[in-house]
């Protein structure tokens, strides 16, 4: 619980930073910035694994690439099931995905699958 909620909260600063960078992307609210965050973490828990089996020859053929289209595709889900999040086309879904993604990538070295966060502290031996 405490990881999904940590992996929570990186995800409303990444859709927070893609609202702020990406003009067409916009939120009504704060509480819809963190609904949108919540659905979007059940949606990448759900349909994401579906969509990532069912597509795997594409993301083989383009080398990963083709993954960038399903989290845009997320994205856009999301924005369709919330009212208060707007997303203005594929375009935009696709910057928007490339941010989150970017976001949850640096934040992943510091936060650990259970919430905590990890250092990693290196002795020297003299």
């Amino acid at each position: 619980m405490r990881g999904f909620l940590a992996r929570m909260l990186i995800s409303a600063l990444g859709l927070w930073l893609a609202a702020q960078t990406v003009p067409s992307i916009q939120f009504a609210s704060t509480g819809s910035l963190i609904a949108a965050a919540f659905w979007l973490g059940i949606v990448n828990a759900v349909v994401r694994p579906i969509l990532v089996i069912l597509t795997f020859p594409i993301t083989v053929v383009t080398l990963g690439l083709f993954l960038l289209f399903i989290n845009a595709a997320m994205l856009n889900l999301v924005a369709w099931l919330l009212e208060g999040f707007t997303i203005g086309g594929w375009g935009s879904a696709l910057l928007g995905a490339l941010i989150l993604s970017l976001t949850s990538w640096i934040a992943s070295w510091t936060i650990g699958s259970n919430g905590r966060y990890e250092l990693l502290v290196i002795e020297r031996g003299e």
